[in-house]
């Protein structure tokens, strides 16, 4: 089997992952195509009049891949980048990420494709219902349920909702990622980049280390990247660089995480932020530290910079920050790679949370949902672990056996 070359598209670089776990599993080419192929793929068209009066049409996407253990789950993203590509790579990933964390849900993905820092609030709520006015009939609690991705947060959701109902009827479990006034999970936001932060611990403890020992940099300091520097510091890890579009920030010593918590949320940028030295992005992947976290872009760990990343070990916080020939050299040279559908489930799994509460008419409290996600967590890397000591084979592969296993069972067991 060939490694995608650099550059190659999205799908196909999981479609790699995947293959190289079905191997491991001696799965058969029939069952490979049913896994793999999406259970449905809508493009639709957006036309809105936007606030000077003029029509314009946007793209929207929504990829339904597999529904084997349970409706559907994946976020709905907003960037001038997105293709149906992307948003098919991942609707699988999501897939492999609910079935990793064991949670009773299949993969989905959805985008438009649209520069929200180029629209007002009111131009993007009317190209979000015109969106759920297309898509309605196939969205829903026991069907296929949104999230927030890039570029939308919980204001668009609780948009989503309200169209959706207009249609369906009262039910607040048909999206997630929702305000808290709005039947929304407590610790929603935060429990990706707190579930980056479990995992890196629990990680550091199976390679026989402490946070204290620990030196951390954290490509991207937004939802993911932020909260994830919050846990990390109340658990005494040294975090000595940070970055967001402005450039990197980086402190040999540590830097003061709480300063920059309160710079970012007041400033909504690290932009003039002066608790560290400012150098680029490529510096800071490239920077001395014993643990890097990307939790940006996809694809900044490349084989044009691969040799220069310095990390011993890697948590992926963002989807696909590694491509897939510079994942082979990271293993080959022993660089421990957490990957992302392990990694970054924690915003996938307290989505669960949100759904089964809504369910249920019933609020958890804060310490409940962090407890619960804990213990999902602290379970699937586990589980992940063991097989990869067993099997000899990367985290990355023995997460993708783990999804894939669950997912051709459930399917085996309904009859195809």
């Amino acid at each position: 089997m060939n490694n995608p070359s650099h550059g190659a598209c999205a799908f196909e670089t999981v479609k790699y992952y995947f293959n190289t776990a079905a191997d491991q599993l001696k799965l058969e080419e029939s069952a490979r195509k049913l896994l793999m192929l999406p259970k449905r793929e809508i493009t639709v068209e957006v036309p809105v009049e936007l606030d000077d009066g003029t029509l314009e049409t946007f793209v929207g996407f929504r990829v339904q891949h597999n529904n084997a253990r349970g409706p559907m789950k994946g976020g709905l993203r907003y960037h001038h980048e997105v293709d149906l590509d992307e948003v098919r790579a991942l609707a699988s990933l999501m897939t492999w990420k609910t079935a990793v964390v064991n949670i009773p849900y299949g993969g989905a993905k959805g985008g438009i494709c649209l520069s929200p820092r180029k629209h007002s609030q009111k131009e993007l709520q009317r190209i979000t219902r015109k969106f759920v006015d297309q898509i309605h009939e196939i969205i829903g609690p026991d069907k296929d349920i949104p999230a927030p991705d890039m570029g939308t947060n919980s204001k668009t959701m609780s948009w989503i909702r309200n169209q959706w109902e207009k249609y369906n009827g009262f039910n607040p479990a048909c999206i997630t990622g929702k305000p808290v006034e709005d039947y929304g999970a407590k610790g929603r936001e935060e429990a990706t980049g707190r579930g980056v932060g479990i995992l890196s611990y629990k990680l550091l403890k199976r390679l026989g280390t402490t946070p204290q020992e620990t030196s951390v940099v954290i490509q991207g300091f937004g939802n993911v990247g932020s909260h994830a520097a919050k846990y990390m510091h109340e658990s005494e890890f040294k975090i000595k660089g940070i970055s967001d579009i402005s450039g990197g920030y980086y402190a040999e010593e540590g830097l003061d995480i709480p300063a920059a918590l309160h710079y970012y949320l007041a400033k909504g940028s690290l932009e003039g932020f002066t608790g560290g030295k400012h150098i680029s992005n490529e510096e800071l992947l490239a920077a001395e530290c014993d643990l890097l976290i990307p939790a940006a872009l996809g694809n900044v760990i490349t084989m044009a910079n691969v040799d220069d990343i310095k990390a011993k070990y890697i948590v992926e916080g963002a989807n696909g920050p590694i491509d897939s020939e510079a994942d082979a050299k990271l293993f080959e040279r022993g660089t421990v790679v957490l990957p992302d559908i392990l990694a970054n489930a924690g915003g996938v799994t307290v989505s669960y949370f949100e759904w089964v509460q809504n369910r249920q008419y019933y609020h958890w409290s804060l310490d409940r949902v962090r407890q619960e996600l804990d213990a999902i967590l602290s379970t699937a890397f586990e589980e992940v672990w063991q097989l990869s000591q067993t099997n000899n084979v990367s985290l990355r592969t023995a997460a993708f056996m783990v999804a894939i296993d669950r997912v051709w069972k459930s399917a085996q067991l309904a009859g195809f």
